[in-house]
């Protein structure tokens, strides 16, 4: 019989980890015939062949992986290693199974059976936890001795615990099955003979192309980008998603091996650099291919070797054990995961320019129409001298003309913005290879820098431009300060998109308020962007107020600097630079006092107030605020974040123009006391009753609580006895969040107690205060969230308050319950947020404002308010700011006298303690 063994099987060199006598089947099978000769049944004969190859697939895969751990960024060799090793396994299950089982000297032409590598495997490219697809092919219909041998050689390839993926199908089979699917079409298209006969093989290549393959060329096609922009719909549409699927994401393995088959489908190549020849790729586009082909799958091998299995989503706790295994180290103040993270995105984005470049070779051949939606919708304008319209996208003339002036570069893309219509991939593919014409001359152009801000500011929808600027490598050119964070990865799960990507993300969301599409729910800033405002300095503060990330220096100190460095050489005016500076070196400013600061303390608007100075910039602030939080990815702007933003911009504002005292505490308790005896007086309530309400409270009640919240806290007070706790819980949609009040008798610690029955519940507070009357009530709220963001809905309530109730009153004790609660989901078990805890005592003018910045758990907040309980520090009020897994909680505290924490060994060894139960907690998390 014609017994074929694999190209991969002969190709690997003797040095090579994989040349084991298991990848030689002329020193390997004599081996196992000799063993199998004391053998006693059929089971025996599975047992020691299984026992055997056991054994030596175990120390090739050793040497296999011993190898690629010494060339950790280089996985050609790997995957073709194993590969060669799956090949050898099958050649010699295959063995055992015709020459030992099942012997038949002189099988009929029925019976020849063919073993075909399919899939990946047939291509020879196999991870270590990669399925095994083998097709079992015979010539005609299924005979008993072929079904005797596919059914022994499976059981033996599952008893090496291999995930075998097989079919068993006759020739005729093969082309009726691939006309009607096209996966199976596609597997059949890299179809490898492993063992058995070739005749059978060779017989269902040349119907496979004759028969099938050359008479279905556009349809296949048609039919691999479709499944491919669906395959990019489901792993998010986006490249720069930041736990990538490294084999079906944007930019993935998938999208090379999509390059491939329709090539071979059409030319019959079995190797990329074919492709060169061809007319497809540059030799220099095929280096790009190669290098991304190999980092992509290196990445992949290092996935299955750490969790041993067959994984492929980069989540970010694999993220950073990939980074270690292929040699990453930190640099520059960042982290070896960000580095490793960029270099990935930067090969996604190659690949997407290789895409394009495939898919123009393949118009240019007729083979293939890329759709033509733009044209249909857009109003046709005339395209300007040097232009053409080329199949409905945007071409140039004549390439000699175009690049003699490397202005065209930037009017390629203001022609395209003003006209609609999307750029040719030819013109693309053009202007990414002479970036070198973008020198500083060209930067500091007037007329280079005119074209720039009219594609920011003139034509309503920048992000566009912006976009495919960046993805060709030419915004990077002409600003190279924002060159280094191209593709720039920050590891946290608050930022979903690289620094590049945010930047663009949040100059589209600036881009949508401007249009007025965003009316509804962003009033403020719509109403700010209608009025007298320098569009030149918004849209570049929001386009530039990340360019310092990744350094060590603090990112607004240096993007601030980097900033003016930039609109110097654009040339705009002093006044302008001076604006656009001050913006991005605060642009966190606004933020941080409206998440992580009681903005009803007077003295946090006066501060802020005197920061800002002009109603202008603080009108500046809000727009860059607002578009820098939307930016940051799906879900993560809420109505909580709007009204604390327009509250901070009201209140503020007043300030500005009518005097800071205007934010005086007196002023504040006076207009409360007034809201609160008209809702009063609204509910029906009596003279005398209000009275008594309006003076049962300390100053620091009226400033600190919406009216709507005080006239909750009147009813629950009303007439309560001493021994009773009462609970009011409304989900508040305007705020997206619920509002939780309790009223019961003070004593110490009850802030803590209220903190560890939410956290029980497994809710997230985002605010909270609390006060004493004056005739020893406590009177609490939180604002909570649930897991998404969102208020608990109506039917949640119910069981929301029975644990708040069982735990105030001590049938479920917090600390003993949360601690089975603290561990943290594995995938953000790498983030390291170093622990920072401050005091201050003029941020108020009666509190001592602490603020704890550290690595987020369930049970942190309870942690932290019962260490200060036990030290006999009364909370007023606390702040909690949540940024993904770093959290930032603001307590505004007294001791036990009333007084502020002035003495420093007192606050020395309160730090201290709180750093114990975060260590304490964390410990017990496993962080």
């Amino acid at each position: 019989m014609t017994d074929a063994s694999s190209d991969s099987t002969r190709s690997l060199a003797p040095g090579h980890p994989g040349a084991h006598s298991l990848i030689d089947p002329d020193a390997f099978l004599p081996q196992l015939q000799q063993l199998l000769q004391d053998a006693g049944d059929a089971r025996d004969v599975r047992r020691i062949t299984v026992e055997y190859l056991q054994k030596a697939r175990t120390e090739v895969m050793a040497d296999i992986v011993a190898s690629f751990e010494g060339h950790p960024r280089a996985a050609r060799e790997t995957v073709r290693a194993f590969a060669a090793l799956t090949d050898a396994t099958v050649n010699a299950v295959h063995h055992v199974a015709t020459n030992v089982l099942y012997r038949h000297t002189n099988p009929t032409e029925a019976e020849r059976l063919a073993i075909l590598a399919v899939g990946g495997y047939g291509r020879a490219e196999m991870a270590p936890q990669s399925d095994v697809d083998i097709l079992f092919l015979t010539p005609w219909k299924m005979t008993g001795r072929i079904e005797s041998v596919v059914e022994t050689m499976l059981y033996m390839l599952w008893d090496l615990k291999l995930k075998v993926g097989q079919a068993t199908r006759s020739i005729d089979d093969c082309l009726r099955l691939g006309a009607g699917d096209i996966t199976i079409r596609t597997s059949l298209l890299e179809h490898r003979l492993v063992c058995g006969f070739a005749t059978t093989s060779e017989t269902l290549r040349e119907r496979l192309w004759s028969e099938l393959f050359d008479n279905s060329i556009p349809e296949f096609i048609e039919a691999k980008l479709a499944e491919r922009s669906a395959r990019h719909k489901r792993q998010g549409g986006q490249r720069y998603v930041l736990e990538p699927n490294v084999k079906e994401g944007k930019g993935g393995l998938r999208d090379l091996q999509t390059l491939y088959w329709i090539a071979k489908y059409i030319h019959r190549v079995d190797r990329a650099i074919e492709l060169v020849d061809l007319g497809f790729f540059t030799r220099e586009e095929h280096l790009t291919f190669w290098q991304a082909e190999d980092f992509l799958w290196a990445v992949r091998c290092h996935l299955h070797l750490i969790a041993r299995r067959p994984v492929d989503q980069l989540t970010f706790d694999m993220q950073v054990e990939v980074a270690r295994r292929m040699g990453y180290e930190d640099s520059g103040g960042r982290r070896a995961v960000e580095i490793f993270m960029q270099d990935y995105f930067l090969h996604a984005t190659r690949v997407g320019e290789l895409t394009r470049v495939f898919l123009v070779a393949l118009e240019n051949r007729h083979l293939y129409k890329a759709p033509m939606l733009n044209m249909l919708f857009r109003r046709r304008r005339r395209i300007k001298p040097g232009f053409v319209e080329d199949r409905g996208r945007l071409n140039v003339s004549d390439e000699a003309t175009f690049l003699a002036d490397p202005l065209n570069i930037l009017r390629l893309f203001e022609e395209a913005l003003r006209t609609g219509i999307l750029i040719h991939p030819e013109a693309m593919r053009m202007v990414a290879s002479h970036l070198d014409l973008i020198d500083d001359q060209i930067r500091q152009n007037p007329e280079a820098v005119r074209i720039f801000l009219d594609l920011l500011l003139k034509h309503g929808n920048p992000e566009r431009s912006l976009r495919r600027m960046n993805e060709l490598g030419v915004l990077g050119a002409f600003i190279p300060e924002f060159a280094p964070v191209v593709a720039m990865m920050q590891f946290n799960v608050y930022h979903h998109y690289t620094v590049d990507e945010h930047l663009i993300q949040c100059v589209a969301a600036l881009a949508e308020i401007e249009r007025g599409s965003k009316t509804e729910d962003l009033p403020l800033v719509t109403q700010i962007m209608k009025g007298k405002i320098n569009r030149r300095v918004i849209y570049l503060a929001v386009l530039l107020h990340d360019i310092g990330k990744g350094r060590t220096e603090d990112h607004s100190i240096l993007g601030a600097r980097l900033a003016r460095k930039i609109c110097t050489r654009f040339g705009l005016p002093a006044h302008e630079i001076e604006t656009i500076e001050w913006l991005i070196r605060n642009h966190l400013l606004m933020s941080d006092v409206a998440q992580k600061r009681d903005i009803s303390d007077p003295r946090t608007l006066r501060d802020f107030a005197k920061a800002v100075k002009t109603r202008k910039r603080l009108d500046l602030l809000t727009v860059l605020t607002v578009c820098d939080i939307r930016g940051v990815g799906p879900g993560t702007w809420n109505n909580w974040k709007a009204m604390l933003l327009r509250r901070l911009h009201e209140e503020t504002a007043r300030g500005l123009e009518n005097g800071l005292e205007e934010l005086n505490r007196d002023k504040r308790m006076g207009e409360a006391k007034r809201s609160l005896r008209h809702l009063l007086i609204a509910k029906g309530w009596e003279p005398k009753t209000i009275k008594a309400e309006l003076s049962r409270h300390y100053d620091s009640y009226w400033s600190g609580l919406p009216t709507d919240t005080q006239g909750v806290f009147a009813d629950l007070l009303r007439d309560i006895p001493d021994d009773t706790v009462r609970i009011d819980l409304h989900p508040d949609d305007d705020r997206d969040a619920t509002r939780a009040a309790f009223v019961l008798a003070d004593h110490p610690g009850i802030f803590s107690r209220l903190a560890g029955a939410l956290a029980l519940v497994g809710a997230n507070i985002v605010d909270a205060r609390t006060y004493t009357t004056k005739d020893g009530f406590a009177t609490a709220v939180f604002w909570l969230q649930d897991h998404d963001g969102r208020p608990y809905s109506a039917d949640r309530l119910p069981r929301l308050r029975d644990t708040i109730d069982r735990t105030l009153k001590g049938k479920i004790v917090a600390r003993d319950a949360l601690s089975e609660r603290d561990k943290p989901r594995k995938r953000d078990s790498q983030f390291r947020f170093p622990t920072h805890i401050t005091f201050d005592n003029e941020a108020s003018d009666v509190f001592t404002v602490i603020e704890v910045d550290t690595r987020d758990r369930p049970g942190l907040l309870y942690d932290l308010t019962r260490t200060l309980a036990d030290n006999h520090i009364q909370i007023a009020s606390a702040v909690i700011a949540t940024f993904g897994a770093q959290v930032v909680d603001t307590f505004y505290v007294k001791d036990m006298f009333g007084l502020k924490l002035q003495q420093p060994l007192k606050r020395e060894t309160l730090e201290k303690r709180l750093r114990e139960a975060i260590r304490e907690g964390a410990a017990r998390a496993g962080i």
